[in-house]
């Protein structure tokens, strides 16, 4: 029977399914792997189901034959792993979209909402005891109903985002992909990024991460943004340069910000917990128990169809 690592705990029911198949071992810690620990895991598992922060790089991979024949990412994003590397030595990536569409564009709609209408902010005033009642210009913020909202990256997750806030807010809807897309919603494909950011009121980012979109939202984008408008990340932390938007929302060059996702995470740097104007969540884009346990079911469906000599379900490389 394959041997099998799992680097983070997973729903029971994930780890019952598993243990139909492999003999299973699930790392106890909730923190990503140590170099260390990445490099003994290639060397002593059939597979592993690594997520967020375990960063299987050039590094960790070189070196082989591994015993470890594949890496069923738990989760869509798979940056933190030198796919096409792994694919030059003989290791398979597989993770696993579907699963999390709805929850992490539930989550985007969520932050829409908390920074243009100063959710957060509010709700911190009540806690501490600052408010003092309500009065007809207490904290006004921004109408989401009939605005126009920006999409980056047109993917499942951006086209979810799009039915919710067209159908659900009457927002006109406008977007920027890589390559031409055509969607199921009212919607326009603008060719520049910069074209885009400059005639919206929301700019939501749902790219995937990785070189190729690093700082794609930097100091030049967010300039061109109206002093009104809020931008909102849930793809990942370093698709925006963190400094500039710190800066853009200090000087008040941009309206506010939603982040669930940041450049260091676990680390989100001190100016921005002062800031008012920006809502923070602690990543929670797929926190639902029902969405984790469909994300982890996927991975050992990846797990045991490359085992079974069937085709993948998810592969990435």
């Amino acid at each position: 029977m394959k041997r099998i690592f799992i680097t983070r705990p997973l729903p029971a029911p994930v780890i019952a399914e598993a243990e139909k198949h492999f003999r299973v071992e699930v790392r106890e810690k909730t923190t990503p792997l140590t170099r260390t620990e990445r490099r003994a895991a290639m060397a002593l598992y059939d597979g592993i189901v690594p997520t967020l922060g375990d960063n299987f790089n050039e590094q960790v991979l070189q070196g082989g034959p591994h015993r470890c024949k594949i890496l069923a990412n738990f989760g869509v994003g798979y940056n933190h792993i030198d796919a096409d590397f792994a694919a030059e030595n003989g290791i398979c990536v597989t993770n696993t979209p579907g699963a999390l569409t709805d929850a992490t564009a539930d989550i985007a709609l969520m932050l829409m909402l908390m920074t243009c209408r100063r959710a957060a902010e509010g709700e911190r005033m009540v806690r501490s005891g600052q408010w003092e009642g309500w009065h007809p210009t207490q904290m006004l913020g921004l109408h989401l109903s009939g605005k126009r909202l920006g999409i980056v990256g047109m993917g499942r997750i951006g086209q979810a985002i799009a039915k919710r806030a067209h159908f659900g807010f009457g927002m006109e809807v406008a977007y920027f992909n890589r390559s031409p897309k055509k969607v199921d919603v009212p919607a326009t494909q603008l060719k520049s990024l910069k074209t885009l950011a400059a005639n919206v009121d929301v700019l939501v980012i749902s790219v995937p991460g990785g070189t190729n979109t690093k700082h794609l939202i930097d100091a030049d984008i967010l300039a061109v943004m109206k002093s009104h408008a809020h931008l909102v990340n849930i793809a990942r932390g370093d698709v925006v340069d963190e400094n500039a938007l710190i800066t853009a929302l200090q000087t008040g060059q941009i309206g506010g910000a939603g982040l669930d996702v940041y450049e260091n995470e676990p680390d989100v740097p001190a100016a921005l917990l002062k800031l008012n104007n920006v809502t923070l969540l602690p990543h929670l884009g797929t926190a639902a128990l029902e969405v984790r346990t469909a994300m982890g079911m996927l991975a050992v469906e990846n797990l045991r169809a490359f085992f079974e000599g069937e085709g993948l379900p998810n592969p990435v490389n």
